[in-house]
């Protein structure tokens, strides 16, 4: 399982990169091995707010729809389209098809190390 020790996580597993104020937001590796194959995504608009720990977009699969939900508090600045245009890129690369960038950001979720989020997945996975 790839976990990235440059980013943050979400119990619910999307991860969060900040630098210079930023944040690029997606899906873990966990959470697209989970769904699959992933063959539609639904995200905001540039422009709009999101809110941490509440849902800003849809992650659909050939076998359930998630919810995605933001780390952060802000307003989104660039929506990933080719992601939206090619959804299967979230399986090959999830740490690279990042879906949004959010910038003025206000608050944060609980956000999770990658040592704990590796141990969360690792107990998810030992009770499978």
């Amino acid at each position: 399982m790839d976990i990235r020790e440059d980013r943050k996580y979400l119990k619910s597993h999307q991860w969060v990169k900040e630098e210079d104020g930023r944040a690029l937001i997606g899906i873990t590796d966990y959470a697209q091995r989970s769904l699959r194959a992933i063959v539609f995504v639904n995200l905001p608009e540039e422009g709009d707010a999101v809110t941490a720990g509440e849902s800003f977009g849809e992650v659909e699969s050939v076998k359930v729809v998630a919810e995605v939900t933001s780390p952060v508090s802000g307003r989104v600045c660039r929506v990933n389209e080719d992601v939206m245009d090619d959804p299967s890129m979230v399986n090959a690369a999830p740490y690279d098809a990042w879906f949004i960038e959010a910038e003025d950001i206000t608050d944060r979720a609980e956000l999770l190390t990658a040592a704990e989020y590796g141990a969360l997945v690792t107990a998810l996975t030992e009770k499978k």
